[in-house]
């Protein structure tokens, strides 16, 4: 029997770069996957691709926009409906965006889905991962967290800083790892945050223009492959020595212990604006 056979894995933004090669590998290892992406035809493309893989085991999809809480609320929902287990949530979506825009709810957009995002289907899904249990969540993070800064007064980020932006959405993902741990220990679910390291991905492909254009040979040339940088998040789905840890950080299939020196009341403090912000809340 395969490691993962049995289980039950949702993995987001599963139809580029570091996503879908955790998808892929998922699969591969014989769990049954379900991949998320906002577009029908390159969840499809992905489909078929894990297909080939598995022999014809062709993974389900959910379809949301991770910029608006209406339709992440809506994918939970029939995530919930389905009736499917969930052993493993892997949070993968997100993006990088050379300009400030706003979510369709008014949320700094990188924000909204790097951080928001996983913390609102986190929340909904809640419920059935602790039906599942022992289940695992997978938080992906980045060492881009070290240069930023949490400042709750200024969630509209004017000026604006494409590094501020996403160095501080990766470090809210470290703080709700963190917080998420805390407050749902003896549950039978466990939370880490991964960082994959540079991947060669498609992560900025919502940026047009010319410098996208130059940037995205060099990422493909000089970023190790989605694959190579997917052994982490799998080693965080499968190590059975790791079924008990919880609100963890690893990089290169290591566990980085006390990623930083986490304010506890600033770590209240964002759940309680992302609870705000999304909606939701642990039942």
């Amino acid at each position: 029997m395969s490691e993962l056979e049995g289980k039950t894995c949702l993995v987001t933004g599963a139809t580029d770069g570091h996503g879908r090669a955790v998808a892929r590998q998922l699969a591969g290892a014989g769990a049954d996957v379900v991949i998320h992406g906002r577009n029908r035809e390159k969840c499809a493309v992905v489909q078929d691709e894990i297909a080939e893989l598995t022999g014809g085991k062709r993974p389900d999809v959910l379809l949301a926009d991770f910029a608006s809480r209406d339709s992440i609320d809506a994918a939970a929902s029939e995530y919930l409906a389905s009736g499917r287990p969930l052993d493993i949530l892997v949070n993968n979506a997100g993006l990088v965006s050379l300009d400030r825009q706003e979510s369709r709810d008014g949320h700094e957009l990188v924000l909204a889905v790097n951080f928001y995002a996983m913390f609102q289907l986190t929340c909904r899904l809640w419920p059935r991962l602790v039906e599942s249990a022992p289940a695992r969540v997978i938080n992906v993070s980045s060492d881009t967290y070290k240069i930023g800064r949490l400042d709750l007064d200024d969630l509209a980020l004017e000026p604006y800083s494409t590094a501020n932006a996403y160095s501080r959405s990766k470090l809210a993902v470290v703080y709700f790892t963190h917080e998420l741990a805390k407050r749902t220990a003896g549950t039978g679910v466990t939370a880490n945050a991964v960082d994959p390291g540079p991947v060669a991905s498609n992560i900025g492909a919502n940026n047009p223009g010319l410098l996208y254009s130059l940037a995205r040979p060099m990422i493909k040339y000089l970023f190790p492959s989605a694959d190579r940088a997917a052994r982490t998040a799998m080693m965080l789905a499968t190590d059975p020595n790791l079924h008990d840890r919880s609100g963890g950080y690893y990089r290169s299939r290591k566990h980085r212990p006390d990623p930083l020196d986490f304010d506890e009341a600033l770590s209240e403090r964002l759940w309680q604006t992302a609870q705000r912000a999304t909606g939701a809340q642990l039942p």
